[in-house]
């Protein structure tokens, strides 16, 4: 008897517990629901969350009413996601995963409530629903979103590489080097080694790895691509120390450290890639030889940046300053740009060679000043360092060099990405960035307003422009083309033609005619756009799309909103409610937040695409993340503290746009960069946050499309799941492909390198690596052994771990 009772007192406890925690649940949704009911939103929450506060109060009364109040609730809810999710899986999450947990330990109070059923019925009910809830957490890890739409083409005996010329390696590189950033001057990314297969892959195997020693506590992320020549690997790290490995062997064979402060470090720490330059047989009498008068001194070189806006060549043999180049071996390209403060002005990816001209852009740090210093694009001779021409988009009739104490237009549009080059055309193609303040156009001049954010084609010779094309009028979404674009022969009517691919952050893929600018495959259309915002007048009525490819997804609305229970959930709906959201090029707002999808990640970003010019085939990877954007009056930014970097005590790092000052412009900006709950960490839009996709090149048709990276990594507040759940994660740097049928890539937050089936959109290998691999890949032969290189820095940005790891995997060396 004493021991009923005593059961009954606990089961009567448990239940009043029970009724706590609905309840309090029943008041958050109800409370919020009334909120984001009053703001247009679904009027879910507000009737399931006061429904909830009954039965809470209810079964703390201890009367079995709750139970069946609750049971309305959870029945209507299952309607209710059903209706808004249809068979989306990731919908069905944050909607269901509160209400069958509390579903369960209401059915398990039944029995101890006044007038409740049986023990066996309502431990009955709990099982089916645990059983429910087991089957749910297992499908989390059935991949879905994989679309395969078309075969991938077989293998063609023609293939659509293109002809650059002869004048460098990186225009015609042997099968077994990697001689460009993208292995060649063409930028395809494609390896014609065929050693590793989707047979042989599973058994690659770490063959070496290097330590560069280069490793930062804040904005890490070197983003490097090394080059294969010969028998040499030559890479840079994040401060510039340019560095020769033994292909083979991965041992160090020089390095060069031309010491860079951690003070000029922009954004990130990023130097994407070097570049190799071999001196022609008719400039050796302009080399400058080493202390013994050696004439082969400098023959071959390499090429690099750094983060304080200098230009430097080293012997590709020894790792000594060709002394011949500019001064001691180094240009500095701040000359006539004014006041330069540290970090404002870096080179972060590698210079372009074309007939024997090396172009170089740079960063210009974004989000400080309207008027910090001049993005001029310099291109000087690639054996003496002479500057044979400056063009300024802020001036660009004009590529005579400044002298004296002239200056370059201040906050004029810059280059901070890859070009690529054509020596046959005497051509170099510049993806051209935004003008400085990102966030606000009205001070911006008509100059300013045609060349920023633009792919513009260069001749080398003079310096000035032969064609461009806009991607972004009046750009105020940070919509810069960050991607290097790949050039083919692309197959017409007519039959192929000379061109370039062009990816963007908005997602649009657009194909040239690289000699003209005529555009191919369907070309683009100026549609419609919102109207409205902080400056109306200045907006455009249009923007350009592309009718032959995009990556860009449907629009988000309220139900897209996500998280991993319905009260993240809510307060996503809630900030959609709030915000200015008219679709594609919604205009920033002053009085409101606003949603700018895709966000300024991508799209495609600086990674780029990679091509199987046999097959005919693009690999692009993407990122499927909207921002969060608020302009900030200037006496609020001003009373947070927000200034120009140059004027802080101290740089703590963080988001690209999150409490950027934008000095001398009315408003400063605040980017919530993937729009993430600030409680949580965890993104407002559901899953899939990033794709990689197989294009067919000649229609621009999609073959497959499947989400990229897994939840191992990733999670709530910042924890590891170790779940390799296919999530799509975001995603930074790009793929290589090769003649093996594999692409090669990390990119993803889940630390992972992987090969992919081109056929077949499959994972066939993956390792993980010991830092982020936010870097491309590459591919190369060394003594019969075809090896997969990646640099492992992390990136900051991501919130991967930072590295200084460079990791070659092989086949075992009997395979």
């Amino acid at each position: 008897m004493a021991t009923n009772t005593s059961s009954r007192r606990a089961g009567g406890l448990f239940a009043k517990l029970v009724g706590i925690i609905v309840a309090l649940a029943g008041l958050a949704l109800g409370g919020g629901g009334l909120y984001l009911a009053s703001l247009g939103g679904s009027w879910y929450y507000a009737i399931a969350g006061i429904l909830m506060l009954v039965s809470g109060v209810q079964l703390v009364r201890g009367r079995v009413s709750g139970a069946w109040i609750y049971g309305v609730v959870f029945i209507g809810t299952l309607i209710w996601a059903a209706w808004e999710s249809g068979l989306n899986y990731w919908r069905w999450i944050p909607r269901l995963d509160v209400a069958l947990i509390l579903a369960i330990l209401v059915a398990l109070v039944m029995p101890s409530l006044r007038g409740g059923p049986s023990r066996k019925a309502s431990f009955s009910v709990a099982g089916v629903l645990c059983l429910g809830l087991i089957v749910a957490g297992a499908l989390a890890f059935v991949p879905r979103g994989y679309q395969h739409l078309e075969d991938v083409p077989d293998v063609a005996d023609s293939s659509l590489a293109t002809d650059v010329g002869d004048a460098q390696p990186a225009d015609t590189p042997a099968d077994e080097d990697w001689v460009a950033y993208g292995r060649d001057s063409a930028a395809t990314r494609y390896s014609p080694l065929d050693q590793v297969t989707p047979e042989n892959v599973g058994d690659l195997e770490v063959a070496w790895q290097y330590r560069t020693g280069d490793l930062l506590d804040h904005r890490w992320g070197a983003e490097t691509t090394p080059l294969k020549v010969g028998d040499d690997v030559f890479l840079c790290t994040s401060r510039n120390i340019l560095i020769s490995l033994d292909a083979d062997s991965g041992e160090e064979n020089w390095r060069y450290d031309p010491p860079v402060s951690e003070d000029a470090i922009p954004y990130t720490a990023a130097c994407r890639g070097v570049t190799y330059y071999e001196v022609p047989d008719d400039r050796l009498d302009d080399l400058a030889g080493g202390d013994d008068g050696d004439s082969q001194s400098c023959r071959a070189r390499i090429i690099s940046g750094t983060l304080d806006g200098r230009m430097l060549e080293v012997d590709a043999a020894t790792g000594e300053p060709c002394t011949g180049f500019g001064n001691n071996g180094q240009v500095d390209i701040k000359k006539n740009m004014g006041e330069t403060p540290d970090g404002y002005v870096s080179i972060n990816s590698a210079p372009v060679v074309v007939r024997d001209v090396v172009v170089t852009g740079h960063q210009v740090l974004d989000g400080q000043r309207r008027y910090p210093p001049s993005g001029v694009i310099k291109g000087f001779d690639a054996v003496t360092g002479e500057l044979e021409w400056a063009w300024d988009a802020g001036r660009p009739e004009q590529s005579e060099p400044l002298s004296g104490d002239e200056t370059y237009v201040r906050g004029s549009p810059n280059m901070w990405t890859t070009a690529a080059g054509d020596s046959q055309l005497g051509l170099v193609y510049l993806p051209m960035a935004n003008s400085a303040a990102d966030y606000w156009s009205s001070s911006r001049t008509p100059a300013e307003n045609e060349w920023a954010s633009s792919m513009v084609a260069l001749n080398v010779e003079t310096g000035l422009p032969e064609w461009h094309f806009q991607t972004a009028h009046k750009d105020v979404w940070d919509y810069d083309p960050g991607s290097q674009p790949s050039l083919i022969d692309f197959p017409t009517d007519d039959g192929e033609v000379p061109a370039l691919v062009m990816p963007t952050k908005q997602g649009e893929i657009y194909v040239f005619n690289r000699e003209t600018g005529e555009l191919l495959g369907g070309g683009a259309e100026e549609r419609p756009v919102p109207q409205g915002g902080a400056e109306p007048e200045e907006r455009s009525e249009t923007q350009p799309f592309s009718r032959y490819a995009t990556l860009r997804q449907p629009d988000i609305n309220e139900k897209d909103m996500w998280g991993m229970s319905p009260f993240d959930q809510l307060f996503c709906r809630i900030q959609y409610q709030q915000a200015s959201w008219k679709g594609m090029y919604t205009p920033p707002t002053a009085d409101q937040p606003w949603i700018q999808y895709t966000g300024y990640n991508g799209g495609s970003d600086w990674g780029s695409v990679s091509i199987d010019p046999r097959r005919g085939v693009m690999i692009a990877n993407y990122n499927d993340m909207p921002n969060y954007n608020e302009l900030v009056p200037r006496d609020m930014a001003n009373e947070l503290g927000w200034k120009p970097r140059e004027e802080l005590d101290s740089d703590s790092g963080g988001a690209e746009g999150a409490g950027d000052p934008q000095a001398n412009t009315p408003y400063a900006i605040n980017v919530n960069a993937g729009w993430r709950v600030p409680y949580t960490g965890m993104l407002c839009k559901q899953p899939p946050y990033g794709h990689i996709r197989a294009i067919e090149l000649a229609s621009g048709d999609t073959l497959w499309d499947r989400p990229l990276g897994t939840a191992r990594a990733n999670g709530p507040w910042g924890i590891r799941s170790g779940l390799p759940i296919d999530i799509g994660t975001p995603n930074n740097g790009g793929s290589v492909v090769t003649a093996g049928g594999l692409i090669f890539i990390a990119a993803a937050t889940d630390d992972l390198i992987r090969a992919i089936d081109i056929e077949s959109g499959e994972t066939v290998w993956q390792a993980p690596l010991p830092a982020g691999g936010q870097a491309n890949p590459m591919v190369y032969e060394a003594n019969g052994r075809q090896y997969l290189v990646i640099v492992a820095t992390g990136h900051h940005f991501m919130e991967t771990p930072s590295g200084d790891y460079v990791i070659a995997y092989a086949l075992p060396d009997d395979a």
